[in-house]
């Protein structure tokens, strides 16, 4: 593994053999640039193809790509363009420290360089001005009352000049505090918690039906461990296993009310605080908002702590520093008033971030653990050694010394393990991520083996391992597999509804003992799978027969959604783009955004006593927000999909730049657009939290790579050429 700002080692002094020898491997090369250029256009096209489908299928009714016109064929071209374009020009900034033509960013550089510069000297020039003023004050005195009034008007005379000169000296000013303010770790807790502090004081909580579902089933539990009879399984029962709902072959025999639907351990968590709310205070509400601020302190809290590792690198300075490359003083140890700026703003007042720090859901937990954890990874790939031997000179000779390993600090170690547990149990493909991410390390980083065991696979053991033996011991109920099927579920359902006769009679054999396929065509919504899956209460409709489906029905599911798509291939494919092309389509609105939370009905109208909490101010916000949103270009950073197009162009080009340790650390948020693919919602924003959460990082450590590159070909070129001599 090579690190990204470790340049490879010049050529061999013997240039004919070197010549010689170095066809196979220039072959390779060229094989394997072509190869990365080849995934980078892969990702053009497919964002490219989610940017012109996206008028199609706004057209809820009668949408298709079969209508697809010349004016989808434009849309194409002009995103591959563009999309294309960004990827070259960060490609290019990489490789030769600017995007735009030599020229034109030597004008800037300058333009730039004067612009602050007169802010130098006029601040220079003005403390020469007051010690000449001071040490000729009698000769002063002495002047003629006009020509004092005359340099008074000179004095404060206004130009162009001057007024650039006093915006220089304010962003100087500016930058200087805002690095200040934000240098030390207690320094960006106090920054996040002020800047949040008015969302849990003004709105108290927001939530859906997720919360209430898992308050629901810990008071069903919790009245059977206390004595109560409640009904179970029947024709006429309803309990909260049907909400949603669990096949009932997956219930055990004995009464078991407790669910890994929602993630058994926050159910728990949220069922017990709302149940001593309920005892001390008579309704959940009070309950709901204290989690609601313990989950915005806890969102201060790693959002902070993520800053500080990226923002300003405190691991430079403890570190020894003889242990270090020249490369790690290629680019300043802190990052600038600009990038930290953009940073902070964007949580201070994207409704993204705002808006999750009270959200009583799975992802935003999810999502603030992601950034702490991924803030981890950056110093590790920061502290990261070759295990390979290094050549290390001294006064009179050369040896061979091995890197010593950097180990991650005390509280670093624990930030690991602890991000890593909240993961895994507020998010079930959190497993999926981690055990990857084990994998690519202990590959990449094997030296340091024992630190991902410790905070990585021992977690994830104990975690997921005794959620399975719970499940599997019928302490609880596990999830329904119908869950991760929402793009199967959503191409039959388009099927059903659109073409009913394109089913034959095999399909349909396999399909009738799990689903009805007259209510899935009439339940298909191509914006949500939820519907097709009977989610809801009593008043819904059964598509998904849940109640009566077996094993062995299940094992014959897969085999009629083939042969429908089969069937029906135009179909299949409008169901999966139309289900997910919102995720990668920077101009197609939410389908549900973070702002409905917190006006939710849930929270206006069925809550006991929060609804009449600044109810109004709830509805300013939201709309206020919404309103934003629907702005062209402007509302784009607003939504989620923004930065998940971003951050896979970034991903692109550091694909071509061969950054392979890097992409180790951001392969996380590959696998997390994959959940959103398969997700049962199209452009459903909890589900981007995270990737958009981190994507001010992932810039900032893009940059900062390239500055190192670039410092590290320009120290190595002497060197080339002092070997050739």
């Amino acid at each position: 593994m090579t690190s990204p700002a470790i340049s490879k080692p010049a050529a061999a002094a013997n240039p004919t053999k070197s010549a010689i020898s170095s066809r196979p491997h220039t072959q390779l090369a060229r094989l394997g640039t072509i190869a990365r250029w080849t995934l980078a256009v892969l990702a053009c096209l497919w964002l490219s193809l989610c940017t012109a489908v996206g008028p199609l299928y706004w057209d809820f009714e009668t949408g298709t790509i079969a209508h697809w016109n010349w004016a989808n064929t434009a849309i194409f071209i002009g995103s591959f363009v563009i999309y294309f374009g960004i990827i070259v020009a960060l490609v290019r900034f990489a490789a030769i420290g600017h995007a735009l033509p030599a020229k034109l960013s030597e004008q800037l550089r300058t333009a730039k360089q004067q612009f602050f510069a007169s802010a130098g000297s006029t601040k220079r020039r003005h403390d020469a001005d007051n010690n000449n003023s001071e040490s000729s004050t009698d000769i002063g005195s002495t002047a003629d009352a006009a020509t004092s009034k005359n340099k008074r008007k000179t004095r404060f005379h206004i130009s162009p000049q001057r007024i650039a000169t006093a915006v220089a000296q304010a962003l100087l000013f500016c930058q200087r505090w805002i690095i200040r303010g934000t240098n030390r770790f207690w320094k960006l807790l106090l920054v996040f918690f002020i800047g949040w502090l008015w969302v849990p004081t003004t709105l108290l909580a927001a939530f859906g039906a997720d919360v209430r579902s898992q308050i629901r089933e810990f008071s069903w539990a919790w009245n059977q461990w206390t004595g109560l009879k409640q009904p179970y399984i029947g024709f006429f029962s309803f309990v909260p296993m049907d909400i949603y709902p669990t096949a009932h072959y997956m219930w055990p025999s004995n009464p078991t009310y407790l669910t890994d639907q929602h993630n058994i351990v926050l159910t728990l968590i949220y069922g017990a605080t709302a149940a001593f709310s309920r005892y001390v205070t008579g309704s959940n509400d009070a309950g709901i908002v204290v989690l609601a601020a313990l989950q915005m302190l806890f969102a201060v809290f790693c959002c902070a702590a993520a800053a500080h590792r990226f923002l300003n690198r405190p691991w430079l300075s403890a570190a020894d520093t003889s242990a270090y490359t020249a490369t790690d003083s290629a680019v300043p140890q802190q990052a600038g008033g600009l990038a930290r700026f953009l940073i902070l703003l964007f949580f201070m007042v994207c409704p993204l971030a705002v808006f999750a720090t009270i959200s009583l859901t799975k992802s935003p937990l999810f999502a603030f653990a992601f950034v702490w954890w991924f803030g981890i990874w950056y110093e590790l790939t920061q502290t990261w050694r070759p295990a390979a031997k290094w050549r290390m000179r001294s006064k009179n000779n050369q040896h061979h010394a091995v890197q010593p390993i950097i180990r991650l600090p005390r509280h670093s170690f624990l930030a690991f393990i602890v991000s890593t547990a909240v993961m895994l149990i507020s998010a079930k493909y959190a497993w999926y991520i981690i055990a990857l991410q084990i994998v690519l390390a202990l590959i990449a980083d094997r030296r340091r083996w024992a630190t991902y065991v410790a905070a990585l696979l021992i977690p994830t053991v104990l975690i997921h391992g005794g959620i399975s033996y719970a499940i599997s011991s019928n302490m609880i109920i596990g999830g329904d597999p119908i869950e991760s099927r929402g793009v199967q579920l959503q191409m039959i359902a388009r099927v059903a509804q659109r073409n009913p006769d394109g089913i034959s009679n095999e399909a349909m054999k396999n399909l009738s003992p799990v689903f009805n396929k007259d209510q899935m065509a009439d339940a298909y919504f191509q914006q949500d799978a939820d519907p097709v899956k009977s989610s809801g209460i009593q008043a819904k409709k059964v598509s998904y027969k849940w109640r009566t489906v077996t094993p062995e029905d299940m094992a014959n599911f897969n085999t009629a959604w083939l042969d429908i798509i089969k069937d029906n291939p135009v179909i299949a494919l409008d169901a999966l783009l139309a289900k997910c092309f919102g995720y990668f389509n920077v101009t197609d609105l939410p389908y549900v955004s973070m702002d409905y939370y917190v006006s939710s009905d849930y929270v206006q109208k069925n809550s006991a006593w929060i609804k009449y909490y600044n109810h109004d101010w709830r509805e300013q916000i939201t709309h206020f927000t919404q309103s934003w949103g629907k702005i062209p270009v402007i509302g784009w950073p607003t939504h989620g999909n923004f930065y998940v197009v971003l951050t896979l162009l970034i991903g692109a080009a550091e694909v071509i730049r061969r950054r392979w340790l890097t992409l180790m650390t951001h392969i996380p948020l590959l696998l997390l657009m994959g959940v959103m693919i398969t997700a049962p919602a199209n452009n459903f924003e909890r589900h981007m939290l995270p990737v958009a959460f981190v994507f001010g990082f992932v810039v900032l450590t893009y940059w900062r790579e390239s500055r190192a590159e670039l410092a590290t070909a320009a120290a190595s070129t002497p060197m080339m050429l002092s070997s050739r001599a």
